[in-house]
């Protein structure tokens, strides 16, 4: 079997002088030394760490694999962009989102607690098992074996009818593509942003929609690039008790199962 030609360096000095950057200034971006970068631009870099592989996929939102094994300078602007903005290697995420877990004395994952001041740490510390060693564990009897979940608290009211201040237990999606339009889920965000419970559908330009459950709150739309990690809803837990449902509530619920049992009927009855 010939060995596989490896594009890394001739793909990041391109990608680079893509965006007109300097070396100084992608550096900077990254948090790196010039000297570095230009080991990595110049190819006497041969086996970058996972760090940096990581690093360089994220801001240039593209795969690890397409970093290494493809041409990035032969290709057209527009697949550049589909790779960008929601390529199927980007939405499956094999080769770039990188999920650190621990476990417990038996071999057991853990389910991690990310508490609200450790929000800003665990963006920059997700994927680092040292990091996730100084959460708080637990050990939560009956959930399913085939995933991964990890616990987060929930600040103000868009998530309504769950309680403000509830914990959201939830379990890690790798593959975005997936994803039903209309999934709860915690979306971790690039930057200062907050950690959002929405329910979430995936959109073919390249952007996600986050809907709040509260419908006082507008729905918006972030770049796909722009999210970190996914985790599909499975349980919360309060210390409040679920308030009474109203007349309205309940004439709502009424209404919903109606059309639903109509809908139903329609298709049963071979109507459109």
């Amino acid at each position: 079997m010939e060995n596989q030609e490896i594009f890394w360096a001739v793909n990041i000095k391109y990608l680079r002088l893509r965006q007109k950057l300097s070396q100084e200034a992608l550096a900077e971006k990254l948090g790196i030394s010039r000297v570095k970068l230009n080991a990595h631009e110049s190819g006497r870099t041969a086996n970058p760490t996972i760090d940096d592989l990581i690093n360089f996929s994220e801001f240039f939102r593209m795969s690890i694999d397409s970093l290494l094994k493809i041409d990035l300078s032969k290709l057209s602007e527009q697949k550049l962009k589909d790779l960008e903005e929601g390529s199927e290697l980007f939405m499956k995420g094999h080769n770039i989102r990188v999920l650190a877990i621990t476990v417990d004395s038996e071999e057991k994952e853990n389910v991690e607690y990310v508490p609200v001041k450790a929000k800003a740490g665990y963006r920059s510390g997700y994927s680092d098992p040292e990091f996730l060693a100084t959460l708080p564990k637990f050990n939560i009897p009956n959930l399913p074996r085939n995933g991964t979940f990890r616990m987060f608290p929930t600040v103000g009211d868009s998530m309504l009818p769950v309680p403000e201040g509830s914990d959201i237990v939830a379990r890690y999606i790798q593959d975005w593509t997936k994803v039903k339009d209309e999934t709860p889920c915690i979306v971790i965000l690039k930057g200062d942003q907050d950690f959002v419970f929405k329910q979430v559908s995936i959109n073919k330009d390249g952007t996600m929609l986050l809907q709040s459950f509260n419908k006082q709150y507008f729905a918006y739309t972030v770049p796909i690039s722009e999210v970190i990690e996914l985790w599909e809803y499975y349980s919360f837990h309060s210390k409040q008790l679920p308030e009474p449902q109203t007349d309205m509530q309940q004439l709502m619920k009424m209404l919903q199962e109606m059309q639903s049992e109509i809908k139903t009927l329609k298709s049963g009855a071979g109507i459109r």
